[in-house]
């Protein structure tokens, strides 16, 4: 004897159940294992499976889609409540977070309102100056954006469908059966790629998503016709749902997903789905429609938007990494209440006001309702940030309360201990601000990197930055890593000062060095192919100097690799000589958010986490047109690696100069290359 899955009925509630599951594991994972389950990709497949079969019986029944219909009542189902976590996301941002994360957030936020923060997150995975941000409470958002540009794309194309049909004389459902294995088959195929390629931003790309909604939509167009015998809808009920809880524990679902190895959520929602509503007691429908799961689904929407903000801050405000048992709990049990109060006040209470004349005008208004004042209020915000930054700036030129290096090499100062962090960019009474202001210290970089000189991660070609005239009487040449980007504005202004020409050119995460570069355990081939470009730059332009790192630094080690004294003789044979500068200590705290912590005596690290006792440069054999010499005392005095010295802000981040602070270090470095270089 065999029976259909149900499918006279359009609602499904074991559907409804696997959201319940799907999102339940997207928390479970997310609060007490810090990893991803494959629960995202369930849910982009039911989207696919649930907005397909709406449209085409909407196709079947009228001959046409309602477009202004179809996108206003999204919008009216989607946007308030999305709306509300943001702003809660707001106020919370403003009340835990350091305000060195403000204008991150409020960036994602505005993305995240307008459903392209996939595309902002995408850019930062592949951003090397970015990729050591905290979590986001924004970041969760990136497929909330894909499933939102998938129900913009999704009636046009099944609309295309319907018109061809028309055309050629074949059913809707053929032509749209077709048009959607094209998308699963083009869309798995580039997934699969780019995901080989680049990972990082293959996790966020709408393309190499695209055939998870696109497999739920062909499996839309064909349930019906399945007839399965009873007890094998059994085993694929069970297979598809335990293989689904096992994924995010067996799979590496955050640095495989998602090529090929998504196929292990998505099937096993296709199992679960082909099996159907069978009735029968061992079946696992019935655990699907059990009602403590089918209410969950109805409120999975609100507890995927506000779980990861309530995780967010809370591992914020308790200096966590993993929630553990007892606070993973309360973080859990917040989410749920959150979620219901957003659904019983939201969709169940502001919402019915439409619900008896839903117009499209006036679903698009409730909408815009929600959607506008959160724009409004986070322009304003960062249009504040902005308007304090310009005030800091201006006091950047007083160098007698802002010396930062100066203070060190003795210059009259402000001593760095009167430095106090500002809240909302209002120092303390009789406190200096620091220098740059914290909450836009990451974008206090330099001509070079705005100009784009230095190249991300996936990036291979060389960006040359050309200043001074070609007939001046030396020429140098910056080249490296972002640890010599972040030297720039120092040599900048020490070649201005001679009347030099500067050439720079750089690369994130890429030693100037005949070394093979590695990159998460493979070979960095943008890194060979940009290193390869940079020597037929030099051999062109046969600098007088190139100044480049001498060392690494890192917590594991500080060291001089053979690669950079293979690359210093390539060059000695060009004629070029060779300025090595001492890779500066790494800090073991970010530091702008360490100073918004308002202890800047917390905000300390010993050299000697990422640095040698001595020079590795000094003990070795060193080829004749290199000479190296090291500015660390100017920015970790007496092995002391403060996050504020003369109340500039030294580093960003952990790893990476302050424009502000690096223009301080002027004299010093004019020192050190007129000697090393005898102009």
């Amino acid at each position: 004897m065999s029976a259909a899955p149900k499918t006279g009925s359009h609602h499904r509630p074991e559907v409804e159940g696997l959201r319940a599951v799907a999102v339940l594991l997207v928390i479970v994972y997310h609060v007490w294992f810090g990893r991803v389950s494959g629960g995202v990709d369930v849910f982009l497949l039911i989207t696919g499976f649930l907005i397909t079969g709406s449209l085409l019986r909407a196709l079947e029944r009228d001959g046409r889609i309602s477009f202004a219909a179809f996108w206003s009542r999204l919008a009216r189902r989607l946007v308030p409540a999305a709306a509300v976590a943001l702003a809660g996301i707001l106020g919370a941002t403003y009340l835990f977070l350091p305000s060195s994360r403000w204008s991150g957030v409020l960036e994602e936020v505005r993305a995240a309102a307008l459903y392209h923060e996939n595309w902002v997150l995408a850019q930062k995975a592949v951003d090397y100056l970015a990729r050591e941000e905290a979590l986001s409470p924004v970041q969760h958002f990136w497929s909330l954006s894909i499933q939102g540009q998938f129900y913009l794309l999704w009636p046009l194309l099944l609309a295309l469908a319907a018109l061809v049909a028309a055309r050629l004389g074949t059913s809707v459902r053929r032509a749209a059966l077709t048009a959607v294995t094209v998308v699963f088959a083009v869309s798995l195929a580039y997934s699969v790629w780019i995901t080989g390629s680049d990972q990082a931003w293959a996790y966020f790309d709408t393309g190499a998503r695209l055939w998870e909604p696109a497999l739920g939509a062909a499996l839309a167009l064909v349930v019906h016709r399945l007839d399965l015998p009873v007890r094998l809808r059994l085993l694929l009920g069970w297979l598809g749902l335990v293989a689904l809880v096992l994924c995010g524990a067996l799979a590496p679902v955050s640095t495989m997903f998602p090529g090929w190895i998504a196929l292990w959520p998505t099937g096993a929602a296709v199992l679960v789905i082909v099996a159907g509503a069978t009735g029968h007691r061992l079946a696992a429908d019935r655990l699907l429609t059990w009602r403590p799961l089918t209410w969950s689904g109805g409120i999975s929407y609100g507890l995927y938007l506000w779980h990861w903000p309530v995780l967010v801050i809370y591992l914020h405000a308790t200096e966590r990494t993993v929630a553990g048992l007892h606070g993973g709990a309360a973080v859990v049990a917040l989410s749920f209440v959150l979620a219901w109060l957003s659904h019983r006040v939201v969709d169940g209470g502001l919402t019915r006001l439409v619900r008896e004349r839903r117009t499209p005008g006036r679903s698009l208004a409730l909408a815009a309702s929600f959607l506008v004042p959160l724009m409004a209020a986070s322009l304003v915000w960062s249009g504040q940030i902005v308007r304090e930054q310009q005030e800091r700036t201006e006091l950047a030129t007083q160098v007698t309360n802002h010396p930062g290096a100066l203070s060190i090499a003795g210059a009259e100062a402000v001593p760095a201990q009167n430095a106090a962090p500002a809240r909302n960019g209002v120092p303390a009474e009789e406190e200096v601000a620091v220098l740059p202001d914290p909450i836009v210290a990451e974008d206090d970089l330099s001509d070079h990197h705005d100009q784009g000189c230095h190249v991300n991660l996936e990036e291979s070609e060389v960006v040359v930055c050309d200043e001074g005239g070609t007939d001046a009487e030396h020429t140098l040449a910056m080249v490296g890593a972002s640890r010599v980007a972040h030297w720039y504005p120092t040599v900048q202004e020490v070649a201005e000062e001679h009347g030099w020409r500067l050439v720079s050119f750089t690369k994130s995460g890429c030693q100037f060095s005949t070394d093979t570069p590695m990159r998460e355990g493979e070979v960095f081939t943008e890194c060979e192919e940009w290193n390869a470009e940079a020597m037929e730059v030099l051999a062109d332009l046969r600098p007088d100097a190139v100044l480049t790192s001498s060392t690494t630094a890192n917590p594991s080690g500080e060291r001089l690799p053979d690669g950079f004294v293979e690359r210093w003789e390539e060059l000695g044979a060009l004629g070029t000589e060779v300025v090595g500068v001492r890779d500066l200590p790494r800090r073991d705290y970010q530091g702008a958010e360490c100073v918004e912590s308002g202890s800047l005596a917390d905000c300390t690290s010993p050299a000697a986490y990422s640095h040698a006792g001595s020079d590795p440069a000094e003990s070795r054999d060193l080829p004749g047109n290199v000479t190296t010499f090291d500015l660390t005392e100017y920015v970790c005095p007496d092995g002391r690696c403060d996050a504020v010295v003369g109340n500039v802000l030294v580093f960003w981040d952990h790893s990476h100069m302050t424009a502000t602070y690096a223009r301080t270090l002027v004299p010093m470095m004019e020192e050190a290359v007129l000697e090393a270089t005898g102009w």
